[in-house]
């Protein structure tokens, strides 16, 4: 019996739309990790992207819980001395939404090749409309 390796040329991939607003920001994160990864399906091969697309709507409407808003620092560094930027969730929500979640989705995937690829498959709004409506997304089940 041989084992099973899914190729790119049996690959199918599905367009998922997600609504973000009320959803728990690192409960989301692992879901969309999974489907970009491609977790879900049955023949999900780890070296090779079999995973799915996923547009995520309302980002600037997701959930926290506890005292993040204010306690969890987002932090960047120039490469100059003296160079290290930092920002608040709550600054970050105002700002870039987008971010916050491509950054916590990024988090969830491994640090490799390949996951750079997987992380081009992930769109965030942060607004309601997105202009993927000629992939006819569909709704994604995303578990609370």
């Amino acid at each position: 019996m041989k084992t099973y390796a899914a190729t790119t040329a049996d690959r199918e991939r599905e367009w998922y739309v997600v609504d973000a607003e009320g959803r728990t920001l690192g409960r989301l994160a692992t879901q969309i990790a999974d489907t970009l990864r491609g977790k879900r399906k049955p023949q999900y091969t780890p070296h090779t992207d079999v995973g799915d697309f996923v547009v995520v709507v309302n980002a600037e409407k997701v959930a926290v819980t506890g005292d993040k808003l204010q306690s969890k620092v987002y932090r960047r560094h120039s490469g100059y001395p003296g160079g290290i930027r930092s920002r608040t969730l709550a600054e970050m929500l105002d700002r870039s939404p987008e971010d916050v979640i491509r950054r916590a989705v990024k988090g969830m995937l491994p640090r490799n090749k390949l996951a750079r690829k997987q992380l081009l498959k992930l769109k965030v709004y942060a607004g309601a409309e997105h202009p993927h409506q000629a992939q006819q997304p569909k709704p994604m089940e995303v578990r609370s």
